[in-house]
């Protein structure tokens, strides 16, 4: 089992910047890709950005490229999302999930944080 808890999100200006935390609990953690999804009012989740099990290799949706960094603490067993330059567009609930690797489902979600972008 692990439980997802978000923070850090908030209402910014356009053009600020907010970096998300997500804590996991559970010592399953490290087996765990970690990814950060979105879902603005009216549509799909989206997946944003994701990061692999020891941090080598991270993956983004094309409209967050150069603007998100995804990374991760395994000793703190929390991922961030370092989200700068943003943009209204970028306004949804952030989710994080962990996926797992060899049914690359994402077996646990947390709750989400609001994200607010100002123009």
């Amino acid at each position: 089992q692990v439980q997802l808890v978000e923070s850090g999100g908030g209402l910014v200006q356009a053009g600020g910047s907010l970096r998300l935390s997500c804590a996991a609990s559970g010592r399953t953690f490290t087996r765990y890709s970690m990814g950060w999804h979105r879902q603005a009012p009216g549509k799909e989740r989206e997946f944003v950005a994701r990061i692999s099990s020891r941090g080598g290799s991270t993956y983004y949706t094309d409209s967050v490229k150069g603007r998100f960094t995804i990374s991760r603490d395994n000793a703190k067993n929390t991922v961030y999302l370092q989200m700068n330059s943003l943009k209204p567009e970028d306004t949804a609930v952030y989710t994080c999930a962990a996926r797992n690797d060899f049914t690359l489902q994402y077996d646990y979600w947390g709750q989400g944080t609001q994200v607010t972008v100002s123009s």
